[in-house]
């Protein structure tokens, strides 16, 4: 089988995994007592408040005393047209304040996800290469204190010495003066976003002012994920190294004559990387869906802040939402990586 007809079928298998997905979030739905349902999704409001003649009617006016399968496809319906319903809490549609919120998110994957991995990956060969040497020791440390550390703790520490004490930067997706600017220049036309991510739109605009301030921005949440996550992918990568290192053809290579350089470069890392590839995927695919705790700490306008504040105040269409995201996100992440196996061993396909 080719690379091309293994894409395709593990293309096609993804219609019925997200079938399957969405079912299970309508079937955990259907948990939520339907008096709440009902307040929740349609009437915006808490059930409490309504009168019982009130949820009555809306509850046969919107098909919640449906069989289940009229329910599901009148719900599914609903989600294909990309409507998730009301945001109680943030006042607004569900699914355009998911899309404006993405951005902000989607900026700090993009800086930190390339790092993480380079860094992993190139740390993890060193380590394995140089086994037992100062600067294995050194790398083991290093990653034995970022999986041991909490993501909050290491972000509390670099929020009370970059923001409290030396004022180097502040909380947020841009300093608060220029932030109120921003909305000045939004409200009379003067900033146009064209594709909601800070970066890129201020430069469009002519604004590097902001585009420096918003980089400052994403120093310090980035710093914690590289941090916290290179430290899980160094111990994979070293661990996958030696493994791949003590096979038999690795043994063939060097008895052949080939280089160091080429044995580790041209046999043992592209077999090893077979593991790493999977948690990248997992990694990236993880920050892509909301980074709760950094986004939190450093009071960042992303998908993990906002839904960690909806869930805690039983906005329940927000949530939802946030669900069905996070199952696309992983799901595309999961084909990468299943494409790039094949890449990497074309074993794989003709499996």
């Amino acid at each position: 089988m080719g690379l091309r007809d293994y894409v395709i079928r593990r293309i096609l298998l993804l219609i019925p995994v997200m079938f399957g997905v969405v079912i299970l979030i309508f079937a955990l739905i259907q948990l939520i007592p339907v008096n709440a349902r009902v307040a929740v999704f349609v009437a915006s409001g808490n059930p409490k408040e309504l009168k019982p003649e009130v949820i009555k009617s809306l509850i046969h006016e919107h098909g919640l005393d449906q069989p289940v399968w009229v329910q599901f496809t009148d719900w599914l319906n609903q989600m294909l047209h990309g409507n998730f319903g009301w945001s109680e809490v943030h006042n607004c549609q569900v699914l355009p304040d998911l899309i404006n919120r993405a951005p902000a998110t989607a900026e700090i994957v993009i800086i930190s996800a390339p790092l993480i991995i380079f860094i992993g990956i190139f740390l993890g060969v060193i380590s394995a290469t140089h086994r037992d040497k100062s600067i294995d020791h050194i790398s083991r440390i290093l990653s034995i204190l970022g999986t041991s550390l909490p993501s909050f703790f290491f972000g509390v520490i670099l929020s009370s010495i970059f923001i409290a004490q030396l004022k180097w930067t502040t909380s947020g997706r841009l300093s608060f003066v220029l932030q109120g600017q921003l909305l000045a220049d939004k409200a009379k036309g003067l900033y146009t976003s064209y594709t909601g991510f800070l970066l890129i739109d201020t430069l469009l605009n002519g604004r590097f002012y902001y585009f420096v301030d918003a980089l400052e921005h994403l120093i310090l949440p980035s710093v914690v994920l590289v941090f916290i996550q290179t430290a899980v992918l160094v111990r994979v990568t070293r661990s996958s190294m030696l493994e791949s290192l003590s096979k038999t053809y690795i043994v063939a290579a060097r008895a052949k004559g080939l280089s160091n350089k080429e044995v580790v470069n041209k046999h043992a890392r592209k077999n090893a990387l077979i593991p790493v590839v999977t948690l990248s995927g997992i990694i990236v695919g993880g920050m892509m869906t909301g980074l709760i705790i950094t986004e939190t700490i450093f009071r960042f306008p992303g998908l993990g802040s906002w839904a960690a504040q909806s869930a805690q105040l039983f906005d329940i269409p927000v949530v939802v939402a946030y669900a069905m995201f996070s199952a696309i996100v992983f799901v595309l992440a999961n084909l990468i990586v299943d494409i790039l196996y094949a890449y990497l061993d074309p074993r794989i396909r003709l499996g």
